[in-house]
């Protein structure tokens, strides 16, 4: 839920403070110790006219720009009218949460007669006297009017919870509100009250249209205090901040604060461009960096929970990974673009082999797939059931291919956690620990056995070949597929040691694991893979590219230095 809106101020000042506040006044200062009176200006005799000082000549602030320009450059002038014919419709909404007290721990004895006495049984008596009757909390945030109906939109984490919701319109009226629905991924919620006549509401506006350095106002509710308007520039796009799958956000430098959470930032023409969900602060308090999450994505989401009370979303069924610089030389790709696929879901879209394990997806339904963590959002975003093109770099050349989406059922929490965390797991990494899935739900027990595999064998009672690359290698067998508990569905060979500080080791591969392709050609043996990184180094490639499988059959890609040398 929001935060506590309570304000802190400050209770006393510097006499710096003081005297800086008395300045911009225009107040005269006290004369005494700690403050220093300036003599008084010449004043001209009463009965002299005042001639008016002549207006400043100096250069202008940029003299390359245009005058036009140079007025926009010092920002707007004023930004009073445009705030008046908004503030009715953005609202303060009020929470409370009924939490169950469930402390068991005893209050302490008390001597009788002790002067403590009375203390500790008000203060106990109150705090756990009734465990079942438990506490209530409120908090406040923001939300703004999207319809005159009665539809308001703020985040889901101010409504959280919640057992009462109310909202707070600018003329001091109040209405109860019921949720509609609500999106976790996005942090986005939809309200519903029931006003006597329509109400004042603002329109969504195209962030896409939203430039570096443009002018922003947001609206909103900081520590309880309705009303607030606070102006800055966009300060960045397309923000990743790991809150979820979808991150797209807008950063500002507006004042955003507690409080704040679900108001609207606005564009210089009235229209809501971003919904304030964030700030990164140490203190709690804005620092000048807010997020935003852009109506080009929340635009959709508003409009299926206003329709349908939830999210339809479109869903591919395959689960990609990124595209690193060692990955694109491996594929000869000229730049690390798009979203390497690690495997396709059973039962999922895909049924034909249209994309495969492999392939790199380099745009989507038209849109250019930059970087992996586009396409989760460009393919949520679009419709269920639609077929949609998808270009693909495949065997050194780009193809395309014809996909019809299924839908993204939200009940999924596996693939939550990994679309979430997959820059978490492991940053930059070659592959992440969980190679994520654009939406689906990871089948059996995933990477979650790695950290937890058997002690590993003897090497003695395998067959095992020279080591290559810091492994050490045999067939699957029955004993040996029993040995590691590989799945019957895992084909390849079976690395049985991994040398610390080799190139296997850094890219996390381990016993266990199973090579299924080097270079794009299945392995069958120890030997397949001795002879194809030495057909790879003599053809003077310098990575190897891998596609491996854990015990239980999902697939990730990585990338091992044939040339590296390790102790």
């Amino acid at each position: 839920m929001g935060s506590p809106h309570r304000p802190r101020f400050s209770s006393t000042l510097s006499q710096r403070g003081i005297l800086a506040g008395l300045l911009a006044l225009g107040l005269a200062l006290p004369a005494g110790p700690g403050f220093a009176q300036a003599p008084a200006a010449p004043q001209p005799p009463a009965s002299e006219p005042q001639a008016l000082p002549a207006p400043p000549t100096g250069k202008p602030l940029q003299p390359g720009l245009a005058p036009s320009a140079r007025h926009a450059a010092q920002g707007p002038a004023s930004v009073a009218d445009l705030a008046a014919g908004l503030l009715d419709a953005v609202v303060n909404i009020s929470t409370s949460q009924n939490v169950k007290n469930d402390d068991d721990t005893p209050s302490p004895k008390v001597p009788e007669g002790s002067p403590f006495q009375d203390f500790f049984n008000d203060f106990f008596n109150g705090q756990s006297g009734d465990n079942n009757a438990g506490r209530k909390v409120e908090s406040l945030g923001s939300g703004f009017v999207i319809d005159p109906a009665g539809f308001i939109v703020t985040n889901n984490h101010v409504i959280e919870g919640a057992d009462d919701i109310e909202v707070n319109f600018a003329n001091g009226s109040k209405l109860k509100a019921r949720l509609v629905g609500r999106d976790t991924k996005t942090d986005l919620a939809l309200l519903k009250v029931e006003p006597r006549k329509p109400l004042v509401a603002v329109p969504f506006g195209d962030s896409r249209r939203m430039r570096i350095g443009d002018w922003v106002m947001a609206i909103g509710n900081p520590f309880g205090l309705g009303g607030s308007v606070t102006i800055g520039i966009v300060s960045a796009r397309g923000r990743n901040i790991n809150a979820g799958p979808y991150d797209n956000f807008i950063q500002t430098d507006a004042a955003i604060n507690r409080g704040n959470s679900g108001g609207p930032l606005f564009n210089m023409y009235g229209e809501v461009i971003g919904i304030n969900t964030a700030i990164i602060s140490p203190s709690g308090g804005s620092i000048g960096i807010g997020f935003s999450v852009p109506t080009e994505l929340a635009q959709n989401v508003v409009q299926q929970l206003k329709e349908f009370g939830e999210t339809r979303r479109g869903w591919l069924g395959v689960r990609i990974q990124p595209v690193t610089d060692q990955i694109a030389e491996s594929l000869k790709m000229d730049t690390p673009r798009g979203a390497m696929v690690a495997g396709i879901i059973d039962n999922g879209p895909i049924k034909n082999g249209e994309i495969k394990p492999g392939d790199v997806i380099v745009k989507f339904a038209g849109e250019e797939i930059e970087e992996m963590r586009d396409l989760p959002r460009i393919v949520a975003e679009s419709p269920v059931g639609q077929a949609v093109d998808v270009v693909l770099f495949r065997d050194g050349k780009e193809m395309t291919v014809k996909v019809t989406l299924g839908r993204l059922e939200d009940s999924e929490p596996a693939a939550d956690k990994d679309a979430a965390g997959k820059d978490k797991a492991a940053p930059g990494a070659d592959e992440p620990d969980d190679t994520p899935d654009e939406g689906a739900d990871n089948k059996g027990d995933g990477n979650k056995g790695e950290g937890t595999d058997q002690a590993e064998p003897p090497a003695a009672t395998l067959p095992a070949a020279d080591a290559v690359l810091g492994m050490k290698l045999a067939a699957l067998t029955p004993e040996t597929r029993k040995q590691f508990s590989v799945a019957q569905t895992v084909e390849g060979v079976l690395i049985t040691e991994v040398t610390p500080q080799s190139p296997a080791a850094d890219r996390r591969l381990q016993p266990g694991d199973v090579i299924m392709e080097i270079g794009q050609e299945g392995m069958k043996t120890p030997e397949d893979v001795v002879a194809r990184v030495e057909e790879l180094k003599a053809s003077g490639r310098r990575n190897a590219l891998m596609m491996v499988a854990n015990k239980a059959g999902e697939l990730r890609f990585v990338t091992l230095r044939i040339e590296q040398r390790w102790p």
